[in-house]
């Protein structure tokens, strides 16, 4: 079976080695089973025929029956269209082609009665259709139910392979294949949770019967693709935590002494709980792979710190990789007062650090005489050994990729040290489990007592003599304040000259205040000069892009205004606000928007206005952008679902989870005879590994 799922499409009769290059090149097709797995992204009902007078602008793709009426060009060269209409009983309706106009004109019969196809759009006050599909009617358009559209190139339609085309070579494909298709869900998990089979689904997926059909036929795939995401994650966490053993820190008389006497503050309930997590898994002897989340200022860093202590209490070493220098620099300043207090040696290596310190830093490093090393992605350079690094803490994993994680791996010569990874980006239950999910994850909810949630205000550009008003009494009170501008790399040069323009306005709406600029193409001396200035009080206004979203914590800075926000997503816009809010007083948030705003742009603005709960803000942003956009490119990989929707299928994902731990319980490498198709399945899609059950 494997052989004729593997079987190149160029064998396929029709086909040939020219349009199987392009199917290569265009759509990553290369087999009969990736074919099969070429999902449409639509399917379209073309048993409804549709009176003309009953169509509106509201309706998806409509079809209508009827004789062409009235064919005409109008305008000249790159405006030429030609125009026509089809007519019914009931009334008429416009079409029309803006390119190709002159092959429809040669080839529509006259009183013909065609099935025309399309999309109904308002022109004006006129319904239209714009390039149609049309087909002399014949009786097999009354069988014709559901039809899938397939996403197709434009090269691919040059070379005669449209949608329908394409449906039709697969069709072939389905047909020859699907009742041959092997099952590889275990028959108690098809029953379980009532799926239709493997075969049936593929077959249905492409050419349903009808809508039911479909529906079972999705549902069943969608379970499938989460199912085997799931098994993969979970299998690679259970075989880490046989095969690597851990360190075991089960010594904590530092740890107890800091606790009691030298902790600047009480601890949440959240806190306390993760660290009672993470203690759970530092004293199991098997590696800890544990994702923190938790919102700005939910307090991730004091939790970082005690698990450090726990590392140098047993006799081994701890470091934490922040993803800019500016953020190592003040984790630095922040650990360093707390080290000292219980007598702990600290020192920061990033890219700018001079010769002398990396000398001095390497050679403390390797005989033990350093406990914490705080820097960037400096310390994974190979040069930098330890004597034994115990854990690495890892700030804002979305701006750190798996291949770097794993270097650290390597720092040790036999033991991997516990990896704590830390963000305040919140992600999504359903993302965390899929893109982390061979990873322990654990989640501050709770902000520390006395912190004030932070005002969030919508205003327009007209507005901005009162935000200014606002702006300078809150700095004579004693604040700082915060000006973003966007900076997208696509049209940096164009918002490099917004935010210079922003900083001219701002000059002159402030001249009796200093005034701080920030941006990327600033050299890393100047950020961190501009920037010390802001910390230092020494200017009141910071005129930056979104280089602060991941920056130094400024207590007295209480206002963030954000210029063009409906540019940001919502993500983004939670980190900014998260830069405020960081000390007693009360802090604001300013949204500045023009008023022409995109559904999608409405809804970031009124979310970030209602609620500071990064979670709510999270799950608003998948459904708004999708996996893809939130999880960046790190995991790449992970998140290529052909089918299933993070957003809108996280109750399949959570059954599918649950379905794929169960089975992983009772039988952890697959090897019971009613796992044998799904752990040969496993196999076959893991391409650098000989056995399964070695995959890491």
């Amino acid at each position: 079976m494997s052989t004729l799922l593997d079987t190149k499409v160029e064998f396929l009769k029709g086909i040939g080695p020219q349009k199987a290059a392009l199917l290569n090149t265009e759509l990553r097709i290369f087999t009969f089973e990736d074919l099969l797995y070429y999902f449409p992204f639509r399917h379209e009902d073309r048993s409804k025929i549709y009176p003309i007078k009953d169509i509106h602008e509201d309706l998806p793709y409509i079809q209508v029956r009827g004789r062409i009426t009235g064919i005409s060009s109008q305008g000249v060269g790159p405006k030429k269209r030609l125009i026509a209409f089809v007519q019914d009983d009931t009334g008429i309706l416009e079409l029309v082609w803006f390119q190709g106009g002159d092959w429809i004109e040669k080839n529509i019969l006259p009183n013909t009665i065609y099935v025309v196809f399309g999309k109904p759009n308002l022109y004006g006050r006129k319904l239209n259709v714009v390039h149609p599909e049309m087909e002399v009617y014949s009786d097999e358009h009354a069988q014709k139910g559901l039809q899938a559209v397939y996403n197709v190139t434009e090269k691919l339609k040059g070379r005669s392979i449209d949608s329908k085309a394409l449906s039709k070579i697969i069709e072939r494909v389905v047909k020859e294949v699907a009742p041959r298709l092997p099952e590889i869900l275990p028959a108690n998990i098809i029953q379980n949770f009532k799926l239709i089979s493997r075969a049936q689904a593929m077959e249905w997926i492409h050419m349903p019967p009808n809508a039911a059909s479909l529906e079972k036929a999705i549902a069943r795939l969608k379970f499938e693709e989460l199912f085997l995401i799931q098994i993969k994650l979970l299998h690679q966490k259970s075989y880490r935590k046989v095969h690597y053993k851990g360190f075991v820190f089960n010594h904590i008389p530092t740890l107890n002494v800091f606790y009691k006497e030298h902790l600047p503050f009480d601890l949440t309930d959240a806190q306390k709980r993760v660290i009672k997590e993470i203690y759970k898994d530092v004293t199991s002897g098997t590696q800890m792979n544990r994702l923190l989340q938790g919102d700005v200022g939910s307090g991730k860093t004091i939790v970082g710190f005690l698990c450090m202590i726990m590392a140098i209490d047993n006799g081994y070493q701890a470091c934490l990789i922040a993803p800019t220098e500016i953020l190592a620099a003040q984790h630095y300043e922040g650990l360093k007062e707390l080290a000292s207090k219980v007598g702990l040696t600290v020192a920061k290596l990033t890219g700018s650090s001079k010769k002398k310190e990396r000398e001095v830093i390497h050679r403390d490093l390797l005989d033990g005489s350093l406990n914490i090393l705080i820097g960037t992605h400096a310390i994974l350079e190979d040069i930098v050994q330890f004597k034994e690094l115990g854990i690495c803490i890892i700030d804002e994993q979305h701006r750190f990729g798996v291949a770097q994680r794993a270097k650290l791996w390597k720092k040790n010569k036999e033991t991997p040290p516990h990896i704590l990874v830390m963000t305040a980006t919140p992600i999504p239950r359903t993302l965390a489990m899929t893109l982390y999910g061979d990873l322990d994850i654990s989640v501050i909810d709770q902000m520390p007592a006395g912190r004030k949630p932070i005002s969030t205000s919508h205003k327009y550009d007209k507005d901005r003599l009162l935000v200014f008003g606002f702006i300078r009494k809150q700095v004579l009170e004693g604040r700082q304040v915060y000006i973003v501008y966007p900076l997208i790399e696509e049209s940096e040069k164009l918002d490099l000259k917004d935010l210079m323009d922003g900083f001219e306005s701002v000059n002159r709406a402030f001249p009796e205040f200093p005034i701080s600029i920030l941006h990327g193409r600033m050299k890393p001396a100047d950020k961190d000069y501009e920037m010390q200035r802001f910390v230092k009080g020494e200017t009141k206004i910071m005129v930056a892009t979104t280089v602060i979203e991941v920056g130094v914590n400024v207590p007295n800075a209480s206002v963030m205004v954000i210029e063009n926000s409906e540019r940001f997503g919502l993500s983004q816009l939670h980190q900014l606000r998260g830069r405020v809010g960081r000390g007693a007083d009360q802090s604001y948030c300013v949204l500045m928007t023009s008023h022409k705003l995109s559904a999608n742009s409405k809804t970031r603005i009124e979310t970030m206005v209602r609620t500071t709960n990064g979670f709510e803000i999270a799950d608003v942003d998948l459904k708004l952008r999708g996996p893809g956009d939130l999880a960046g490119t790190q995991q790449s990989g992970v998140l290529d679902l052909r089918l299933a929707d993070l957003a809108q299928d996280a109750h399949t994902l959570q059954h599918s989870r649950q379905a794929a731990m169960d089975l992983l319980d009772s039988d952890p490498d697959l090897l019971k005879p009613e796992n044998r198709m799904l752990r040969g399945y496993m196999e076959s899609k893991s391409k650098n590994s000989k056995e399964w059950s070695r995959i890491s």
